[in-house]
């Protein structure tokens, strides 16, 4: 109950306002507090202030006011190393659900940034070079279909000594999309009038995608090291091909989709001329990479308020 009311205090006293474009953390939104260390260090410094005093130990004041005349220049290097620094949001790339989604950010500053934290459901730590733009990808788990929101970030650190946290909130108006998890071991309804392709009808190459057939991965260009990618055919197919959410043998909607993401994935990998049936909604068959984002697309948002 303590940490609920925690929350919301939180959130009622520090709500961010969703942002776009690029922001700069100015003094007004950076908040700044000691850490347990540091508030150990007060009450030791308290300690040795009384001892001075109580036996006049002229050395002693000279160490008492030492140690926290750093203590104060630790607070301003830990706000210093906030302060001013620009942020913007990139365009995360959608993702299969299970796994993890990426959201990239930017950041740049005219002086050196060291131990920053971006802190959700998850944490990382990094640096920022002086006069260099930083490129940091967030992560977040991607447990349903759908659109994913990054939310509230919290960015913080604690350089140069841990005595003081200075933090401030983000929260950018950015998400990814989800698409559902193909089902392994799919078995794709083929057409009645398919034709074989042969290596006259070889088109090029794409980025290989969950579910493509290993036959059609070039291994010579992986050995190149240019990535995972798959081999392209021209007129490998004379029919058409209907992907139907009735034919799915699975039970529930979810399993459905994951089932016909498999079909597309697998329709895309052998070159088909595929199209989309979602109850009275349909794509017109087609393939490549345009008409396979736009397929698991319409699965991912299928019955989904966008």
């Amino acid at each position: 109950m303590f940490a609920a009311l925690k929350s919301r205090f939180s959130n009622w006293l520090f709500r961010p306002k969703i942002e776009q474009g690029t922001i700069t953390l100015t003094q007004r939104r950076i908040f700044i507090l000691p850490t347990r260390q540091g508030v150990i260090l007060t009450c030791v410094l308290i300690l040795m202030l009384l001892g001075d005093i109580n036996y006049n130990l002229s050395l002693g004041y000279i160490l008492t006011f030492l140690l926290a005349m750093m203590a104060i220049l630790s607070m301003l290097h830990t706000f210093r190393n906030l302060a001013y620094l620009e942020i913007r949001a990139g365009r995360a790339k959608p993702v299969y659900r299970g796994e993890s989604a990426r959201f990239p950010l930017y950041f740049h500053s005219n002086l050196a940034r060291y131990q920053l934290v971006l802190k959700s459901e998850t944490g990382i730590c990094f640096d920022v070079e002086k006069q260099q733009t930083a490129e940091v990808f967030f992560p977040l788990p991607a447990i349903k279909r759908g659109w994913l929101e990054l939310g509230k970030v919290t960015i913080y650190t604690e350089y140069p000594l841990g005595l003081f946290r200075a933090w401030s909130y983000l929260h950018f108006d950015t998400r990814c999309l989800v698409y559902p998890k193909p089902l392994s071991g799919t078995v794709l309804l083929k057409s009645a009038d398919e034709t074989r392709s042969t290596d006259e009808d070889f088109a090029g190459l794409r980025t290989y995608v969950p579910g493509d057939a290993e036959s059609r991965v070039a291994w010579k260009a992986y050995a190149r090291g240019q990535g995972l990618l798959v081999k392209q055919f021209a007129n490998q197919t004379t029919g058409e091909l209907w992907l139907d959410i009735k034919d799915a043998p699975d039970a529930g909607l979810e399993e459905k989709l994951s089932r016909m993401t498999g079909w597309v994935l697998e329709a895309e990998s052998r070159g088909f001329l595929y199209g989309l049936r979602l109850d009275d909604r349909e794509i017109n068959p087609g393939n490549g990479t345009a008409h396979l984002e736009s397929c698991l697309s319409r699965l991912a948002l299928f019955r989904i308020a966008k």
